[in-house]
């Protein structure tokens, strides 16, 4: 069951995909129709999950359950990695390569392979202060708190 972002609670559990490549708005907007359309059914077990989305910057997709109503489970958490997976091959983007980093050069996201990041902190192409998106956060609590920050204050950090 949909619900707006803002209505489920902080501890509520989120997922954070990010892509390769920046959408268009157009795609975000049919990619928001999809997603709608899925949190509608989305359930586990029979019991339907209450839950929500974001997306942000043309780049990420943010899905959230409240856990306290009902907790996904593993069934329902492949039915949201299939639907992703979808995504991918509607748009021909990567949303599941967790080594990826992405992260803001002054307005502008930017998006690198693992390895291109660390060779960018070598030779001083970013910084401690760069901020970068935090994706292995648990909750929208975290969401909110610890998702854009620097570097030196994320996993990212052990490269400096």
């Amino acid at each position: 069951m949909y619900v707006p972002f803002e209505n489920l609670p902080e501890e509520s559990k989120i997922w954070i995909y990010q892509s390769n490549r920046k959408f268009s708005d157009a795609e975000f907007s049919e990619i928001e129709t999809d997603l709608q359309a899925f949190l509608e059914n989305w359930a586990a077990h029979g019991t339907s999950l209450v839950s929500s989305y974001q997306l942000k910057y043309n780049r990420f997709i943010i899905l959230a359950v409240d856990q306290d109503v009902q907790t996904a489970t593993g069934c329902s958490i492949d039915s949201s990695v299939e639907f992703i997976q979808s995504l991918e091959k509607k748009y021909n983007v990567d949303l599941l390569d967790k080594m990826n980093v992405t992260f803001k050069l002054g307005e502008h996201i930017a998006h690198k392979p693992l390895i291109d990041f660390k060779k960018m902190v070598k030779d001083k192409a970013v910084t401690e202060n760069t901020i970068v998106f935090n994706n292995l956060i648990n909750n929208i609590q975290e969401y909110n708190e610890s998702w854009e920050v620097p570097a030196i204050d994320s996993w990212h950090s052990r490269f400096f």
